[in-house]
C-alpha cells in the first residue's frame, strides 16, 4: 500500500473528526466512516491512532473494521466492479462474467488491479434478479450480461 495517504494532513483532518465525536455515545462508527473518507481505507496505523485517541482496545476497533463491508484496509480502486453471487446469477452465469474480468483488468477478487483503476468484489443479491447476471460498476448497473458484454462495459471506464 502506498504511504502517501498517511501524511500528517490526513491525519490532522482525522484528529479534529476524534475530537467532534470523542465522549460522545457510539462515536466509533461515524469515525471510522470519516476516516476512511480521509485516507481512502482504515489501515492498521489509522486504527492505531484512534484506538490511542479513544482509549478503545485496537482488538474492538480491528474487529468492527473487519466486520462492516464499508471497511477497508486496502485502499480500492477508482472503480469498483461488483458481481452478484446470488443464486439467479450464480446459476444464470456469474461465475464466467468474473472469470472474464479477472483477465481483462488483472485483477482477483477483493483486490485492486495493479494500475489502482479497479477494484472487484463478489456481492451477494443486489435485489436485481430478473436482470441476471447483474454487476455493478460503483453506482452503475449492468445486467443481462454475458462474457461478451465484459470488455466494453470495461472499456467505458
Amino acid at each position: 500500500m502506498g504511504r502517501e495517504i498517511l501524511t500528517q494532513e490526513n491525519y490532522s483532518r482525522l484528529n479534529e473528526i476524534i475530537l467532534q465525536h470523542k465522549g460522545k455515545k457510539g462515536a466509533l462508527m461515524p469515525i471510522l466512516h470519516e476516516g476512511q473518507k480521509i485516507f481512502g481505507c482504515l489501515p492498521l496505523e489509522v486504527q492505531k491512532r484512534i484506538s490511542e485517541e479513544l482509549n478503545v482496545p485496537m482488538a474492538e476497533i480491528y474487529g468492527v473494521v473487519t466486520f462492516y463491508s464499508q471497511f477497508t484496509l486496502e485502499p480500492k480502486g477508482e472503480y469498483t466492479i461488483g458481481v452478484c453471487l446470488g443464486t439467479a446469477c450464480y446459476v444464470k452465469g456469474a461465475q464466467k462474467i468474473i472469470d472474464k474480468i479477472k483477465r481483462e483488468v488483472n485483477v482477483e477478487i477483493g483486490a485492486t488491479s495493479p494500475d489502482g483503476k479497479f477494484s472487484l468484489e463478489a456481492t451477494r443479491c443486489i435485489g436485481a434478479c430478473g436482470l441476471a447476471p447483474v454487476l455493478t460498476v460503483n453506482e452503475d448497473v449492468y445486467g443481462r450480461l454475458v462474457e461478451g458484454d465484459v470488455p466494453g462495459i470495461i472499456a467505458k471506464y
